[in-house]
């Protein structure tokens, strides 16, 4: 059988990471090592027939064996989401079929560029999945993640996230509130925009490879800004998540 075949996954654990994002970790009896970046396709299906799929990022490392973490945001009237939010319990079977995708992946090595990872709200997922990778393969690439978020309590992966700035002198984490942010911030609180590229840049020691992942608009924002500050194409990765994706 193919990685592109469905398989039935056993839910192991659920942990609440924001409000309205929950990761999802299965166990899978055809575990295939998946590369940071890529996804799995999940399907529900009816008793009646009825099927519809989705795709969600992987956020565990290609280190966590024989099985996936996905983290996925409950979207309002979102089908998917909203069963495996309120429905979905440990114990449950799930079908999935990945790992899939092979532009948005980071070729981690020694000898690879330093990263500079963008994120908006939940597209720091797959991010999450090279920042772990990085960690646990113990490479040396510097790497730094801007992560855009409306208020503080939508910071998803937040304690981890700390932690892994605290005890790494090459990662470097900068948050943005777009909305709300906490009292006595003295961070950055707007969008993301040139003169914050241009700090996350100035903090690498060489050009970056850039993986750039949320809504569309910050998305496309973010890619114009990299190339006006000199960034080739091929150094600028892009994932978008439509304004309706669930």
């Amino acid at each position: 059988m193919s990685r592109l075949d469905w398989q039935i996954g056993t839910v192991t654990a659920i942990t609440p990471d924001t409000p309205r994002v929950k990761t999802f970790t299965l166990s899978l009896s055809r575990w295939t090592a998946h590369r940071a970046g890529q996804h799995y396709d999940l399907r529900l299906s009816a008793a009646d027939g009825y099927q519809t799929e989705r795709s969600y990022s992987i956020a565990s490392p290609p280190e966590q064996t024989g099985e996936v973490a996905l983290t996925v945001e409950l979207i309002a009237d979102g089908e998917v989401s909203g069963y495996l939010h309120e429905g979905v319990a440990v114990g449950d079977q799930l079908e999935l079929r990945g790992p899939i995708g092979g532009y948005f992946v980071w070729p981690a090595g020694a000898l690879a560029a330093p990263l500079l990872l963008v994120a908006g709200g939940s597209g720091v997922v797959p991010l999450m999945a090279m920042l772990r990778h990085r960690q646990r393969a113990k490479l040396p690439n510097p790497a730094v993640l801007l992560f855009s978020i409306r208020t503080p309590e939508e910071v998803i992966y937040q304690q981890e996230l700390e932690a892994m700035a605290a005890a790494d002198p090459a990662f470097t984490l900068l948050l943005t509130y777009t909305r709300q942010a906490p009292a006595g911030w003295t961070g950055h609180h707007r969008r993301v925009d040139a003169a914050m590229l241009a700090e996350a840049v100035a903090l690498l020691p060489g050009a970056p490879q850039c993986y750039v992942c949320g809504p569309t608009g910050l998305v496309e924002s973010v890619a114009t800004l990299l190339q006006a500050q000199g960034l080739p194409d091929d150094a600028i990765r892009t994932e978008r998540f439509g304004p309706t994706g669930n």
